[in-house]
């Protein structure tokens, strides 16, 4: 019988233990009925002071929010750890260097620019993990040269067909660049000159302005165009520095009959931000901007941000760019990624690096080596999904496009007036959208793959004729300079080369007429003049002394005329 009794004292230990395994594996270590879910550590770099910032750290926050209140069943979740690069690219790299040394991030969403991400996608090759950018978009910032680098945007070259249409569809034959004098300026010059060289379109004149220039050099710039025949001018600017030229555009009456601007996607994106003396400068502007599809999920998305600016004092945010629904994307892609890879043990410390403490090795030394950053990395190159951008899908580590909207500023407002699609395939999925229902079905056919869909647009001056793309300069009066014609011994000061057979002047040189250059530079507007020798009418030889020239000027014969 006592044999009996410790049998039975045995069996209800062991359903005790049972129990109370059972309970704990319910309860969690959140204390709820399930599972806690892990937290993955990730970097977000931004420029907080600009448009692009705020939108995008606001996409972020809802995307984080609304990814993981439809999927709670998820075992892991992204926290979150953002800093404000300050549109600095030391910044930016600092911020980097936090992130990857006290935070232990596993990737890094940023930065903004492509100057920043340049330097930052070398620290992320050093730690092994993915440094995802919506917005980094120079073509010289290659995803395919930087193993770790993953751009959730386009590649500005993929603009660069649907501009050379437009170019094309009118017969302009040459246009004038202004870009400014950056990373994401300069990168995509080079595609744009060999597109237009085939198409046979000649660039005669680049006018590249740095983003720190004040109102009068810029104006300074403009004047110079203004004496130039070419009125057909593509601007590839971010908004910060485009606003200022179109502004200045106006005033000098550049945005008049006539002219066509062209503006790419970097300044079309986020047209909505921008001020209203701004779009108001803008008045008859041509730009291209990434196609995004209508859906469902797009139309509840834009409700919900339009709410959440009820009542705030940034109006102007209230709508959104195509860089805020990439980095909304981009926040889904990544939580579908993370939750997909095989975790280590302990995912937080998967940063390691023994040097870490020590000085001898420098801050870069400290930097650890993520063991699932490379997992990661191919799981988000093999991410799928419908996102509100169109369909996320990375090919060489980056978006592909599906079209092109043309679109043409009228008052305040961005009056679309064509596609533009990379293959007869995409085309026909424009067309199946229903988005082609409202125009005209006249198609311009570049080649046997791209079509160019297009109703007629309003140019600067508020008219529908084309501008032809050129025109002589009305420059008015010409200031008549008198040169001295002086011997061989003054040569160092003004010097001038004639045509062997007459009396013309070819050419002038010299001190003086350098410093008149330099001089010339410095006028904020453009100055008509013509170099006219002191000489008798029949030879090259002086035709008085200096105060014989200087007397000329009494007579009217130099000066404006």
């Amino acid at each position: 019988m006592a044999n009996n009794n410790q049998y039975l004292l045995i069996i209800f230990m062991l359903l005790d233990v049972c129990l109370i395994c059972g309970n704990s594996s319910a309860v969690g270590e959140d204390g709820t009925g399930r599972k806690s879910q892990q937290m993955v550590n990730v970097g977000v770099i931004l420029d907080l002071g600009t448009p692009v910032g705020k939108t995008a750290q606001r996409c972020i926050s809802m995307a984080l929010s609304e990814f993981y209140a439809r999927n709670a069943n998820y075992r892991t979740k992204l926290n979150l750890t953002v800093k404000d690069s300050r549109n600095d690219v030391v910044s930016a790299a600092s911020a980097a260097l936090e992130l990857l040394n006290n935070e232990e991030v596993q990737a890094i969403i940023g930065p903004q620019t492509s100057n920043q991400a340049k330097f930052v996608t070398s620290l992320g090759e050093k730690a092994q993990i993915p440094i995802i950018s919506f917005s980094a978009t120079s073509p010289s910032l290659s995803p395919t040269m930087n193993r770790f680098f993953i751009r959730t945007a386009l590649d500005d070259s993929f603009q660069v067909k649907a501009i050379t249409s437009i170019v094309k569809a009118y017969g302009w034959h040459e246009v004038v660049l202004i870009y400014e004098d950056t990373e994401y300026g300069n990168g995509l010059i080079p595609y744009i000159i060999d597109a237009f060289q085939q198409i046979d379109t000649r660039v005669p004149y680049r006018s590249v302005i740095s983003p720190s220039s004040s109102r009068l050099n810029i104006l300074r710039k403009l004047n110079k165009l203004m004496a130039m025949e070419t009125r057909v001018f593509l601007v590839h600017m971010t908004p910060s520095l485009g606003s200022k030229l179109f502004v200045l555009a106006k005033d000098a009456g550049m945005m008049s009959e006539g002219y066509a601007w062209i503006i790419t996607d970097g300044l079309s994106s986020v047209l909505h931000p921008l001020e209203g003396n701004v779009i108001d400068s803008m008045e008859g502007v041509v730009g291209v901007t990434p196609y995004v599809p209508m859906s469902t999920g797009l139309d509840d998305f834009e409700m919900r941000w339009k709410q959440s600016t009820i009542g705030t004092t940034k109006q102007t945010h209230s709508k959104i760019s195509i860089f805020g629904l990439w980095a909304y994307d981009t926040v889904w892609a990544l939580a579908k990624a993370v939750e997909l890879v095989e975790l280590q043990a302990n995912y937080s410390s998967a940063l390691k690096n023994n040097n870490k403490g020590k000085s001898s090795g420098g801050i870069l030394s400290q930097i650890g080596v993520s063991k699932s950053g490379p997992r990661l990395l191919q799981t988000l190159l093999r991410t799928r999904f419908e996102g509100l951008s169109g369909r996320f899908r990375l090919i060489d580590q980056q978006f592909q496009p599906a079209a092109f909207k043309i679109f043409n500023v009228i008052g305040k407002r961005e009056r679309v007036i064509g596609y533009w699609t990379p293959n007869k395939e995409s085309f026909d999925d424009l067309v199946q959208s229903g988005m082609l229902t409202n125009y005209s079905s006249t198609s311009i056919a570049i080649d046997d793959h791209r079509e160019f869909i297009i109703k007629v647009p309003i140019w600067p001056g508020n008219t529908s004729t084309p501008p032809k793309g050129w025109d002589i300069p009305v420059t008015g009066k010409k200031l008549r300079i008198g040169v001295p014609v002086t011997s061989d011994s003054y040569n160092e000061f003004m010097k001038i080369k004639w045509f062997p057979h007459t009396n013309e002047p070819k050419s002038f040189s010299g001190f003086s007429y350098d410093v008149f250059l330099a001089a010339l530079e410095r006028v904020p507007f453009a100055l008509p003049h013509k170099f006219i020798p002191f000489t008798n009418v029949s030879s090259r030889e002086a035709a008085g002394t200096y105060d014989d020239l200087l007397y000329q000027i009494k007579l009217n014969a130099y000066g404006w005329w």
